[in-house]
């Protein structure tokens, strides 16, 4: 059963999924001006999109192997901010609402990083991030999860990489710090990164290889571009195991994410050193 084009949650979509090319679905995210990562976001945007993109996918692979033709099992999926604008692939999280849910992380943000879905393995088909615009904090995250990231130049509009919770006052779950260390491998930049908090450029990110390329132009070119990953990386997902490989290449990732720990804030953290000194 076919569920593209979909647009969810009914009655206040978030999130656009399509499906350009029988191997190929792209997920638009589009809350509000700068697509802040909120609990419906998430929850009846994301991730019951996700759901329909492996569904549709393994139904497209099933049928390939029933005519025994599996190279056309091939599959990919790009995640892109609106299309209608070129300033935000998502400035993150709503942080004053998220912070005020003691179990955000673990309940609602880190099961749409460790899998894309909480009930599967990990994604079966190659992830392209096309970071049309500013890509902050949760959204930054989130393009990390995927597997290969592609990002206007910024040379029409300014666009910046950053992880800039160490400047507001919010620590890091687990999960941030597990992903960060799983696809940025320097000590150097993982600092920059996390306890810098450095605002990327994109010639700076993609020169310190945390993104694949840069694009001239607007949204619809890095689409193109992601497209052309899409294109070249699909045919991997046809054997049903690019997702299996996945799962033991960033076993340390689920294995810290499924720990469940809880974040120690600024506040608990200086009364117990009060208590301490």
């Amino acid at each position: 059963m076919s569920s593209s084009p979909a647009s969810l949650p009914i009655g206040n979509p978030l999130v656009t999924v399509t499906r350009p090319k029988p191997y190929l679905w792209i997920i638009e995210l589009h809350n509000g001006v700068d697509n802040r990562l909120t609990h419906d976001l998430i929850k009846k945007g994301i991730m019951p999109a996700l759901d329909i993109v492996e569904r549709e996918w393994r139904e497209h692979r099933w049928a390939a192997l029933d005519k025994k033709k599996i190279e056309e099992g091939k599959g990919a999926l790009i995640i892109v901010g609106k299309r209608d604008q070129d300033k935000f692939f998502s400035n993150g999280l709503d942080f004053a609402n998220s912070s005020k849910d003691p179990n955000f992380f673990q309940l609602t943000f880190d099961p749409m990083l460790k899998t894309y879905r909480p009930d599967s393995s990990i994604t079966p088909v190659p992830t392209i991030a096309a970071i049309n615009g500013h890509c902050y904090a949760g959204g930054f995250m989130l393009s990390l999860a995927c597997d290969y990231r592609v990002m206007t130049d910024g040379s029409s509009r300014n666009a910046w990489l950053c992880m800039n919770e160490v400047h507001f006052g919010a620590p890091w779950p687990w999960s941030f710090t597990a992903i960060l260390a799983a696809k940025i491998g320097d000590h150097r930049l993982q600092r920059k990164i996390a306890l810098e908090g450095h605002r990327f450029t994109p010639q700076e990110a993609l020169r310190d290889g945390i993104l694949d390329n840069i694009v001239k132009g607007k949204t619809i070119d890095v689409l193109a571009k992601a497209e052309e990953i899409a294109d070249k990386f699909s045919g991997n997902a046809c054997h049903g195991v690019w997702g299996l490989i996945k799962l033991t290449l960033y076993h340390g990732v689920l294995d810290t994410i499924n720990k469940d720990y809880r974040l120690v804030n600024p506040i608990t953290d200086d009364a117990a050193a009060r208590s301490k000194l």
